[in-house]
């Protein structure tokens, strides 16, 4: 008989990725769509529902044709996106907007006007969600549209986020999962909707548009038959609810003991640490997700990841050789200069609205500090990988929980240098999982809890996540990052003022 898989399908805001993986967790296919993202206006950021169904539907019947795999071989599926906006639908299932998306920033006068309303406004919505709620969160999204758009709201009948409308167009059931539901914002401590929040912005009138709510793991709905004849899909598949992007690419990367940390370094780095309950450690900054397997998973986001070394590439290293070579000439040029970067630290805040994570400063800028004449570009280099693992300490720090091992995943995972610098920075073991699409995965195994392959969470993570990389931390080099760590801490608390009144930006 042939092989039965397990399909996992990550709407990201860039792209849509699919993965077919088997009962060991092996990746044995995978399918991509590029997404198209509209900003009508500077700060907004929104989708077409229709053309982001299109593009998955795409995906999946390409991953299974190209393969040679039939829609029987598809044992169950799940779905993971990015997180909460609005993806407004009307009594008939159509789209009644463009989809609002969660780094959509039109609501931030909004929010600022509610909080000089009622004093401890984000503080009451950190002490439930235990996350700082984004203008793209879809609370503020749906107060938004009453205030701008109420012919809009009165058509619309449910609210879904990107995930859930995906399996709405698979099934035609109506469902959002654990996770969503506590960040929209809600109650992270039950993973579901905060009535007093609903009538903290403003929307009570409007909570009945929210979708029921159900465990990430719970079959909810069967590929229909329209679904079936655009997919290729078997009519009857199980579908699960799915869940939100981050906690997915824990779950994919097998961080879902307590204790154990994950770091996604991509555009942006996120530094996840997972937790056996709900922590609110630091106040008032990061994020928290509810874990499908009753665990909590803590991040703390600095905006800029990867794009220190892509900036750092484009500027200063235009006459190194483009192309397969490139990436081998920057790691040598990175061992060129010995670990403490010969005196030279970097800031890595390198986005345009500054740091949200461990500390909030929108004024906030990168910098070299240390620089002298006998300095080499090479040093600068080093100084921006190390800058980077030194945030990513700082985020670790502030969450006040001591880590052992840390699973490490995204673009930055592919440089052993970034990989050692990180575990001799941390003092912890860094292990770079096997595979690619991490988030997809996660869903994929999140349906195989559901249909039972596998007994829970835990057990699908840990018997198929395999080591590709070990790092084990330098007991010479940790204390030259301990050194550099403090003076790290005490040059950014002396920037504090600066980027504060945005006197630098």
């Amino acid at each position: 008989m042939s092989e039965s898989y397990l399909l996992g399908i990550d709407a990201g805001t860039s792209v849509i990725k699919v993965v077919l993986i088997n009962r060991d967790g092996h990746e044995y296919a995978a399918a991509g769509r590029p997404t198209q993202i509209f900003t009508p206006q500077p700060t907004y950021s929104e989708a077409s529902l229709d053309t982001f169904w299109e593009s998955t539907a795409d995906a999946i019947a390409e991953i299974l044709n190209r393969n040679g795999v039939s829609g029987e071989q598809i044992a169950g599926v799940g779905l993971t996106g990015n997180m909460v906006g609005a993806w407004l639908i009307d009594v008939k299932g159509n789209p009644v907007r463009d989809a609002i998306l969660w780094n959509d920033a039109r609501t931030l006068e909004l929010m600022q006007r509610l909080s000089t309303e009622q004093p401890g406004f984000m503080s009451t919505i950190f002490a439930s969600s235990g996350s700082v709620m984004q203008p793209g969160c879809t609370l503020p999204v749906i107060r938004w549209l009453l205030e701008n758009e109420p012919d809009v709201l009165a058509r619309t009948a449910h609210v879904l986020c990107c995930k859930d409308w995906l399996r709405y167009k698979l099934t035609g059931e109506i469902f959002t999962d654990v996770t969503e539901a506590s960040v929209m914002p809600g109650d992270i401590r039950v993973g579901n909707y905060n009535e007093a929040l609903f009538d903290l912005l403003g929307v009570r009138e409007y909570c009945h548009l929210l979708p029921p709510v159900a465990a990430s793991e719970q079959i909810c709905g069967a590929v229909n038959i329209a679904a079936a004849q655009r997919t290729g899909l078997k009519i009857g598949t199980p579908v699960v609810a799915g869940l939100g992007d981050v906690p997915a690419s824990a779950i994919g990367a097998g961080a879902v003991e307590a204790g154990v940390a994950c770091i996604i370094l991509g555009t942006t780095c996120l530094s996840c640490l997972v937790f056996p309950q709900p922590t609110f450690t630091p106040p008032d900054v990061g994020l928290l997700f509810f874990m499908p397997g009753g665990n909590w998973l803590r991040v703390m986001a600095n905006i800029a990841g990867t794009t220190n070394l892509d900036w750092f590439i484009r500027e200063w290293l235009v006459d190194i050789q483009s192309g397969k070579d490139l990436f081998d000439s920057i790691e040598s040029l990175v061992t060129a200069s010995p670990p403490g970067a010969n005196g030279v630290i970097y800031h890595p805040y390198l986005s345009p609205v500054g740091v949200i994570a461990p500390f909030v400063a929108s004024g906030a800028r990168a910098q070299f500090v240390g620089l002298l004449p006998h300095h080499k570009r090479r040093d600068l280099l080093r100084a921006v990988y190390e800058g980077v693992a030194l945030a990513i300490r700082d985020c670790y720090t502030a969450m006040d929980t001591p880590i052992t091992e840390v699973r490490f995943s995204g673009g930055g995972a592919k440089s052993q240098i970034w990989g050692q610098i990180i575990a001799d920075c941390l003092g912890a073991r860094v292990v770079v999982p096997r595979g690619v699409e991490f988030g997809a995965k996660g869903a994929a195994l999140v349906a195989g809890v559901g249909i039972g392959w596998y007994d829970s969470i835990h057990a699908a993570a840990l018997t198929t996540t395999r080591p590709l990389a070990t790092y084990e931390p330098n007991a010479q080099v940790t204390p030259i990052y301990d050194r550099m760590y403090r003076t790290y801490l005490c040059l950014r608390e002396a920037m504090q003022p600066l980027w504060k009144n945005e006197i630098l930006s």
